[in-house]
């Protein structure tokens, strides 16, 4: 019997973070080996296409999966696509959207529309899901119509994997020569994209870490590190000397002895990730996020079993459970237009994103470095609670039971069995009785 072909179209060749879900997505699906995978290979914005690394076991297997070109012979039993809303298409025979869905409360009408392409659209959190069921918008040309989700929903988290992402005391040369560099035997470490906006205003809030770090540590005895591990290709000299000017323009708006921030820019492997994680000098992850769809590297850092510091919002609460991980309170208040690449949210007062207290959480820093041994109890909690729940495996055996409840609905086709044919002989022939009337 042929296996059922499922067509992935997702960015699996790129650094980012779509690109992680799709490269896991697609992993799961292969080493299923239920199915025949085709993987159609798209772009992701401007975000460098190398991160299928020659000799690693799992990429190689993509690698074998992927098509030449974008054609296939015939129409694919299943359709994921795993991109941002407004970009579904429907070409199989029964169609899933996959998508990280909102860092803001509100999403586009449009995306909104778009996931009535779909047979079902999976994002990767509770938060994005319920975003965009609670979502209705009017259609001012046509009264009365609305635009809402009309087709089933579900969630499904990205898992991380325990065997890369785990507690270490092995470093790379890389690794090593880079904390070398760091003078400090406490870190606060961040990682993640450094994104478009002023003071406030990017999504990640870099800049107000980078302010309330300052201000608290300053002209202290003893102080702190800030780590920044920014994405960016290794070759983007431009792109780093652009961070570190935003830096030292931050640094010139506090007054007084202050600590250091130690910038990491370019491409990790998982490996050197978990290195990162795992580095003795860092002792406390932390980010100031406005909104995540899901938030992996806090996922990922988890494992480390050292504290995970995060605002109480948006996609990463799914797994920072609030028993072991520490939230920060905040406020929610209008998500700026200018934080974010045009049409890509909607401008209004009810689209709404979380900003930290400030105050609280320069407090929090504070009693980390000084009671570290309390907040790190609750951090092996959080370590084995992420990796009984969160996890790659776990991941894998939900997409199974989806892709396999979707799968059984098309129409099966049915095998044509003929009766048997029992040769006759003419001579054994019985004639019926015949009764006399």
């Amino acid at each position: 019997m042929n296996k059922p072909t499922i067509l992935v179209t997702a960015p699996v060749r790129t650094r980012s973070g779509y690109g992680n879900h799709s490269r896991d997505i697609c992993r799961a699906l292969i080493e299923l080996d239920k199915y025949d995978v085709k993987i159609n290979s798209v772009r992701w914005g401007s975000t460098p296409i190398n991160a299928l690394e020659d000799g690693n076991e799992h990429h190689e297997k993509i690698k074998a999966h992927l098509l030449s070109e974008p054609k296939l012979p015939a129409q694919p039993d299943l359709h994921l696509h795993i991109v941002i809303p407004n970009e579904f298409q429907p070409i199989g025979k029964k169609n899933i959207g996959m998508t990280a869905g909102m860092e803001t409360s509100v999403p586009l009408p449009q995306w909104v529309d778009a996931t009535n392409r779909m047979d079902e659209t999976i994002f990767t959190s509770k938060f994005s899901e319920q975003s965009f069921k609670a979502a209705e918008f009017d259609v001012k040309e046509k009264p009365g119509v609305v635009v809402k989700m009309n087709k089933p929903s579900s969630v499904l988290f990205e898992g991380v994997d325990i065997d890369t992402y785990k507690p270490t005391n092995k470093f790379s040369k890389e690794v090593t020569e880079i904390f070398d560099e760091v003078k400090e035997d406490f870190g606060f470490l961040f990682v993640g994209h450094w994104l478009q906006g002023g003071l406030g205003k990017d999504r990640k809030d870099v800049d107000m870490l980078i302010k309330v770090f300052l201000e608290t540590f300053k002209n202290q005895k003893k102080q702190p590190a800030l780590i920044l591990k920014t994405s960016g290709a290794d070759f983007s000299i431009l792109d780093r000397e652009d961070i570190l000017k935003k830096i030292n323009h931050i640094k010139k708006s506090v007054k007084g002895v202050l600590p250091n921030i130690y910038l990491i820019h370019g491409d990790f492997t998982d490996e050197q990730m978990n290195e990162l994680y795992n580095h003795p000098k860092v002792k406390t992850h932390i980010t100031f996020t406005h909104g995540e769809g899901f938030g992996r590297p806090l996922l990922e850092a988890a494992q480390s079993g050292k504290p995970v510091v995060a605002p109480g919002w948006s996609g990463h609460v799914d797994f920072l459970n609030q028993n072991y991980a520490v939230l920060l309170p905040g406020s929610l208040n209008q998500a700026p237009i200018d934080a974010f690449p045009k049409d890509m949210i909607i401008d209004s007062p009810e689209n709404k994103w979380i900003t930290v207290n400030y105050n609280v959480c320069s407090n929090i820093m504070k009693d980390i470095v000084q009671n570290y041994q309390k907040y790190l109890i609750k951090a092996k909690q959080l370590q084995v609670y992420t990796k009984q729940k969160f996890s790659f495996e776990e991941m894998k055996a939900l997409l199974e039971k989806k892709i396999d409840s979707v799968l059984d609905e098309l129409p099966k086709s049915v095998e044509l069995k003929l009766p048997k044919l029992n040769k006759v002989d003419d001579n054994k022939i019985k004639l019926p009785k015949l009764k006399k009337v």
